[in-house]
């Protein structure tokens, strides 16, 4: 639960709500339906709005590099859910426990390059489905997840060109829907 939200209920064990706390909790209680209308829908479509990003990804990098592709996959799948729960719950917090346990992942197996161009395209891509108002509720903790894992805050700082291209050696394809 968001502090501010948290931080009402525990203020007024004692005394009912003034009014601005009212308007605090009123704002999260309002925002509730739309919340649980994006959740659903990364839920239901994550599949479907990871798939164009990986696709991407593989082009860019060579075959070579598909251990390192999965990695960033599987962290990106596990950041987004923690992005759809933080935006959820209203608690920007949530995020960042977990983006440092993704930030030492990556680390660990040197896929800043290759996170550097997934997140960019994720952002892009998560535009494009959920439009602008509901990118809005969902915009503050990806752009944590994104600048911690990216060393950026915009998706302008994100350059293809930058990304090492593919050789043309054929490569096995890394399908999603084989995650779940």
């Amino acid at each position: 639960m968001h502090p501010s939200i948290e931080s009402v209920f525990n203020e007024a064990e004692t005394r009912y709500l003034n009014t601005e706390e009212l308007g605090i909790v009123s704002e999260y209680v309002q925002s509730i339906p739309h919340r649980l209308d994006i959740y659903r829908l990364l839920r239901d479509e994550e599949v479907n709005i990871l798939q164009p990003v990986v696709d991407k990804v593989q082009k860019q990098f060579s075959a070579s590099e598909s251990k390192r592709i999965e990695r960033t996959t599987k962290n990106g799948i596990l950041a987004l859910r923690a992005c759809a729960m933080a935006m959820l719950l209203n608690d920007e917090n949530y995020v960042q426990e977990r983006v440092q346990w993704l930030r030492q992942t990556q680390k660990n197996n040197s896929l800043e390059d290759i996170d550097r161009l997934f997140y960019g395209e994720l952002e892009k891509q998560l535009q494009q489905v959920l439009g602008t108002d509901q990118m809005g509720l969902l915009e503050s903790v990806f752009d944590q997840v994104r600048s911690a894992l990216t060393g950026s805050s915009s998706t302008s700082e994100f350059d293809l060109v930058s990304a090492p291209s593919a050789p043309s050696a054929p490569e096995d394809e890394l399908n999603l829907a084989s995650f779940f």
